[in-house]
């Protein structure tokens, strides 16, 4: 008997110590294990159980899953999908097209038919700048009579403005348009009363009859225009330009569409004189005139500079004995090397003209460049000889025929050897031009397009079709450096301001590097999707005058010293301008279907080039708003990455021959292993995707297309008996379906398009097209765009059984995506009930569930109650069909009114959502999970923090699976921290031990430390993250981005923007009393009581109080009341110094995180070992999170910090090479343009060659001669 009472007393003790080691916190336990495996393991599962239970409550995943029994899973057929794409793009382009040709034929007829009016300079037109809407001002007549105009002799002319009513229109952004007439715009250097420029106006006002026509037949046309070879254009529908930018640089004749259509391709070698002649304002001529030569060509054309005197040097050396292709970053390299050229001695033109033909021969002997026109442009002083040996040898070999042209560019204004220089041109099927002023650089220039487009002109019935690469709109690159300067000044003021405020607080070393690394986040700022810019290809035509001769008058030279004006009748070939429509990126995205492709799907277009039209990796804008200086030339294999651990451009032969397949416009297809980076470029993926590619015919551009061949080779299909037109015959009112106001749907995808009217929201639109179906006689247009007219009306004639097309002429004209539509309305329907607020406390509710206890729990709390324990506001329901439900999570009916908005104006694109993506790739690591993800550095606002929290529904059907949805939730983060210190007691609030939840790509998720919420751990922890990577708990992933941009300290001395002269050094002296009076004024603010109270109620922050100015430090005050501290006060003066940097293109890489999918990871079985491993990892069930426990007590590798931002890539480039110089010496194969015309048999009679000049006297110089002649 005491034997089994001293049992159970034993027992009874053991049971009492069971509980308490159970229930005590982890700082009691045994110091020689202070972290325990098992207590850290029974943290993860409890936290990873609750967490689901509380997602698989709150979503009602399983009825989600349910409701789509009845679709099924069919194959995707790739190679189908891009054909039919690339069908509907084709037909869309060829409308397009047809418009142009419209456009191109009127202007020609209209021109000939009104070659013989005079020019009204007193013809009113609506102009782009000055038209006035009613209601404006209207500027006052000048009075008295206007001065005389020294230039013309007459005077000044006014003409009043017009008056126009403007309407914004969401078809072209929003602008306010105007349908009935055009509008013109006139470049800056442009005189719009100059007799052709006004004439081309006057006859030109009759297109608006066509663009109407135009736009009638297709209201999907985006812009037309015709830009004349005056420099003007007309623009349809009439708007008002742009007057946000400081300076309007818009000249067509400088856009790529107006040159590659105004001449074919093109390879150039300017030769620059390097002379001592050539110094001061000659230089800057010569400088402006190679720049705008430079702006003038196109990706499809190739050119180098070369400067000589005695000898010929290349102005990039790496560039030296070759042609570079004229993109924005090659030209961008070459106007940086033509600043720093600065003259020397006397100019061989004969080395220099031999060494650019022997180039222009071996660039057509190798077949590299444009291998099609040629051209060698001279800038110089005056020749000495007209070195018509040279021109034997190699350009009269075959004549007439001359392969090479040549135009020469005068400089000075006192120049006497102009007849050789003239001779070269004039002799060499070229043009010549004197300059004598900056100002008048751009026409002059512009002279030898309409040289080079003589034999497209005489050509007379072919005229090509020119399809642009990507650009943005009427921006010019020159802003981009605009806009950085701006930047950089604003940074410079905030930080004097800031100075004033905080004094010496803002010198701090960790105060520095916090404000250096803020602002570099904000230049890593590179949205994918921006409304900043409109991106746009154009299509465009050359438009020729049809007249074979004309009169032109031209000062004759009768003798060596006069000069008379002349008229005669000569044989001509002008091209009188081009005429193009411009087609929105976002467009053509329309047209792709994103909806057949499926979740992390997607397509590209790639021309000729090589150059991606577009791509979801295209990012042409940092900062958030300012274009990258290389922007449109992005290669494809720039931005496919192959996930082989190439080095930086070392880019996989497989990679380069589908490259080559694609740009030859084959078909084909393919499968390669990825790395697909997301999220602001701070998470990556590794899948194998399966790509496909078609050429898009009578284009330069090829369609690829690519999805996930995980999930992506299956997609979800509706039954016949589900069918729309099957169930309205059921009598289901197809509106019924989308009843509420908590739904959604892709705002970018094309569901019903309405021709001939606009709505205010898609959803709006959408409702619209359900009425209609529902309507008898309800038919599905046959394809998106309709035929051209033309093309139409042939196939009708030839054959009226012909199946319908959908006219654009009709009144009621549309387009709907049938099999999108079909998807949309069978998710509505069976998912109809998700956005009604789940039901608390009723047993009948569908969204309860009591499969868990925890769930009943859930189910039974009161709404206030449960909406303050779990801090939920939110529940989502998203589909493939781009439909997206939501209901919102209140504690009363009248609290946070608000949340479902905020969350609907953020997330309503489906399967382009980040937390879509997520969780489909996260089903194939655990099905039975949670993506749970918090904004990137949460932790540094004052904002409430929101975690989100996505699972994949996928269905099943005949051993196919495919995702159909994804569900989730959002809740507070302060209720996911309560959550898990209730679960870890008070064992991570101690000093001992950091807890940390890390999520799948190494972002902290919860810290004991706030602010540390969204930042990525290896800059938290260095040491430990490095160990994570060490035990494969992490995998690193390097990442290339080959669209960086870098910024290149400016050099203060520029030899292009001022002149070596006494004047230089009174700049430098006047830069140092600036400085020197800057530090006294700063000293006087912060000495004198009354001037800083003024300074700050000036320049202070209007919602703040300014405290009182610290007392002076004893130190500080001695110091400087010896004379003694003017150094050390200094500092802060080299700090705010604005140190200015200019924009460059450059390489970055960053090195990406992700788990290991590796099942049963032997790490996570490992036990913490003193401070060798002070540390327990483990994964938190159903989730994509780690649980780590740190062991503080060991000492911490404080100097290792592991980073997600970029990092410039250093490919060991000697001191004169450039990114540029490395790409040129490894530069992929492009395919040539289709139309080359280069010549023609009847352009040796054209005898125009460019005016001679007249060469005047300087007295004042021929008596300084004369005099220094004397006494030297």
């Amino acid at each position: 008997m005491a034997w089994s009472r001293l049992l159970a007393w034993w027992r009874l003790c053991l049971g009492l110590l069971s509980v308490l080691v159970c229930f005590t916190p982890c700082v009691n336990l045994q110091s020689a294990e202070k972290i325990n495996y098992n207590l850290v393991h029974s943290w993860a599962d409890k936290l990873g159980m609750e967490l689901f239970h509380l997602g698989d409550f709150i979503t009602r995943r399983k009825e989600v899953q349910e409701s789509f029994k009845d679709a099924k899973v069919v194959s995707r057929n790739g190679a189908s999908i891009v054909d039919s794409m690339a069908k509907e793009i084709e037909m869309m382009m060829d409308l397009k097209v047809s418009a142009v040709r419209r456009i191109m034929d009127t202007a020609e007829n209209t021109a000939l038919s009104h070659q013989n009016d005079m020019a009204d300079k007193m013809f009113s037109y609506y102009s782009a700048k000055e038209m006035l809407e009613p209601g404006d001002p209207v500027p006052p007549i000048p009075t008295p009579a206007p001065d005389m105009d020294k230039d013309i002799g007459e005077p000044l002319i006014y003409v009043q403005p017009k008056v126009v009513v403007l309407e914004p229109r969401p078809e072209f952004h929003n602008t306010p348009v105007n349908f009935s007439v055009s509008s013109v715009h006139v470049p800056v250097n442009v005189f719009d009363r100059a007799p052709d420029v006004i004439k081309a106006i006057q006859w030109s006002e009759n297109l608006d009859q066509i663009f109407r026509d135009n736009y009638k037949n297709d209201p999907t046309l985006s812009w037309q225009f015709f830009g004349s070879s005056t420099g003007f254009m007309r623009q349809f529908p009439a708007s008002k330009w742009r007057k946000d930018v400081p300076v309007d640089l818009y000249d067509c004749r400088l856009r790529s569409w107006y040159m590659e259509a105004a001449t074919s391709p093109k390879d150039i070698v300017i030769l620059l004189d390097g002379s001592g002649s050539m110094w001061g304002q000659r230089l800057d001529i010569a400088k402006h005139v190679v720049n705008t030569i430079l702006d003038t060509l196109g990706t499809n054309d190739f050119v180098n500079i070369f400067t000589f005197d005695k000898e010929v040097h290349a102005v990039v050396p790496c560039f030296d004995d070759t042609l570079i292709q004229a993109n924005l970053g090659n030209i961008r390299e070459l106007k940086e090397g033509i600043e720093s050229f600065k003259p020397k001695s006397i100019a061989n033109y004969t080395a220099a003209l031999t060494r650019a033909f022997e180039i222009l021969e071996e660039t057509k002997l190798s077949s590299r460049g444009a291998q099609c026109n040629q051209a060698i442009m001279i800038i110089g002083d005056g020749a000495p000889e007209n070195n018509r040996e040279v021109f034997e040898l190699h350009n009269w070999r075959d004549p007439p025929y001359k392969p090479v042209r040549v135009f020469t560019y005068l400089i000075g204004k006192e120049v006497a050897n102009w007849d050789d220089i003239r001779w070269m041109a004039c002799e060499n099927q070229g043009y010549y031009v004197h300059l004598s002023d900056t100002a008048e650089v751009r026409e002059m220039v512009l002279n030898y397009i309409p040289v080079m487009a003589r034999p497209l002109v005489l050509g007379r019935h072919d005229h090509p079709v020119i399809w642009s690469q990507v650009y943005a709109d009427v921006e010019d690159t020159k802003l981009s450096d605009y806009l950085w300067d701006i930047n950089q000044c604003e940074y410079q003021k905030a930080d004097v301001l800031e100075y004033w405020q905080v004094h010496d607080q803002m010198l701090e070393p960790n105060e520095m590097h916090r404000r250096k690394y803020r602002r570099m986040k904000e230049t890593w700022n590179q949205p994918v999707d921006s409304n900043v810019y409109q991106f746009m290809t154009t299509v465009s035509m050359p438009i020729y005058d049809r007249r074979e001769n004309a009169n032109i008058t031209e000062e004759v030279l009768i003798n060596e010293a006069l000069w008379e004006l002349q008229t005669r009748e000569t044989r001509i070939a002008n091209i009188l301008g081009v005429a193009g429509t411009d087609v929105p990126i976002n467009e053509i995205k329309k047209l792709l279907s994103p909806f057949t492709l499926g979740v992390n799907g997607y397509a590209f277009i790639v021309t000729n080039n090589g150059y991606v039209l577009f791509h979801p990796d295209f990012r042409p804008i940092f900062q958030g708003y300012i274009l990258k200086p290389s922007y449109n030339s992005v290669d494809m294999i720039e931005v496919e990455l192959l996930d082989d651990d190439r080095p930086a451009r070392d880019f996989n032969p497989v990679l380069m021959t589908i490259r080559d397949s694609i740009i030859n416009q084959s078909t084909g297809s393919k499968w390669m292993l990825v790395k697909n980076h997301f999220d602001e470029m701070k998470r990556v993926a590794r899948i194998k995707r399966q790509y496909y590619w078609t050429a898009i015919k009578k284009t330069p551009f090829t369609l690829v297309i690519s999805y996930p061949e995980q999930y992506g080779v299956s997609h979800m299909d509706i039954r016949a008996d589900q069918e729309i037109h099957r169930i309205s015959i059921k009598g289901t009112n197809l509106r019924s379906v989308f009843s509420g106001k908590r739904w959604k749907i892709h705002p970018d995808w094309l569901f019903c398009k309405h021709s001939n009217r606009t709505f205010k929201t898609p959803e709006i639109e959408l409702l619209y097209f359900l009425e209609r179906m529902s309507e008898p006689g309800w038919r599905w247009p046959g394809s998106r765009s309709a035929m051209p007219p033309e093309h139409a009306a042939a196939m009708f004639s030839n054959n009226s059984s012909t199946g319908r097309y959908p006219s654009i002429n009709e009144k009621e004209s549309y387009y709907c995506d049938r099999q999108l539509m079909q998807a949309l309305v069978f998710d509505a329907r069976v998912t109809g009930w998700f956005s009604n607020n789940t039901s608390f406390n009723s047993k009948d509710d569908k969204g309860t569930s009591a499969s868990s206890p925890i769930a009943v729990l859930m189910g039974l709390l009161p709404r206030n109650e449960f909406k303050q324990r779990f801090g939920v506001t939110v529940a989502f329901l998203a589909t493939h069909s781009g439909l997206t439900r939501w209901h919102e999570f209140h504690s009363n009916a009248a609290e946070e009114s608000g949340v479902g908005e905020t969350f609907s104006q953020n997330n309503t694109r489906a399967i382009d959502e980040i937390w879509y993506k997520r969780a489909v790739d996260q089903h194939f690591v655990r099905e039975e999970s949670f993506v749970y993800s918090v904004p990137f550095d949460a932790g540094e606002s004052n904002s409430e923090i929101l975690v989100t929290a996505s699972h994949a529904i996928f269905h099943n059907e005949g051993g196919k699976t495919a995702p159909a949805a994804v569900v989730g939730f959002q809740f507070q983060h302060s209720a996911l921290y309560k959550l898990f210190h209730n679960i870890t007691g008070h064992a991570c609030a101690v000093d001992d031990k950091d807890c940390y939840i890390l999520d799948n790509n190494g972002y902290v998720v919860i810290s004991t430390r706030v602010h540390e919420t969204g930042r990525f751990f290896g800059e938290v922890n260095g040491g430990i993250m490095k160990r994570l990577l060490e035990e494969n708990v992490y995998k690193q992933v390097t990442v290339y981005d080959y669209q960086a941009v870098c910024f290149e300290s400016k050099n203060d001395i520029n030899a292009s923007s001022m002149l070596l002269s006494p004047i230089f050094h009174l700049l430098r002296v006047g830069k140092w009393l600036l400085h020197t009076a800057l530090w006294y004024i700063v000293q006087l603010l912060q000495w004198a009581p009354g001037v800083s109270s003024h300074y700050a109620d000036m320049y202070g922050d209007s919602n703040d109080t300014e405290p009182p100015a610290p007392e002076p430090h004893p130190e500080h005050h001695s110091r400087n009341g010896n004379g003694h501290g003017k150094k050390d006060d200094d500092q802060w003066l080299r700090y705010l110094t604005l140190h200015r940097t200019r924009l460059k293109p450059c390489d970055m890489k960053r090195e990406l995180y992700t788990l290991y999918k590796e099942k049963d990871n032997v790490v996570y079985n490992m036990t913490a070992h003193a401070c060798e491993r002070p540390f327990v990892v483990l994964p938190i069930p159903y989730s994509n999170l780690i649980l780590l426990v740190i062991d503080q007590m060991c000492p911490r590798e404080g100097s290792v910090v592991l980073t997600v931002n970029p990092q410039p890539i250093d490919y060991h480039l000697s001191v004169n090479e450039s990114l540029a110089c490395y790409k040129q010496a490894r530069e992929f194969n492009r395919m040539r343009p289709q139309s080359c015309i280069s010549r023609h048999a009847n352009e040796s009679g054209i005898k125009l060659c460019g005016k001679a000049c007249s060469v005047y006297a300087n007295l004042g110089l021929l008596l300084l001669c004369h005099i220094l002649s004397r006494w030297l």
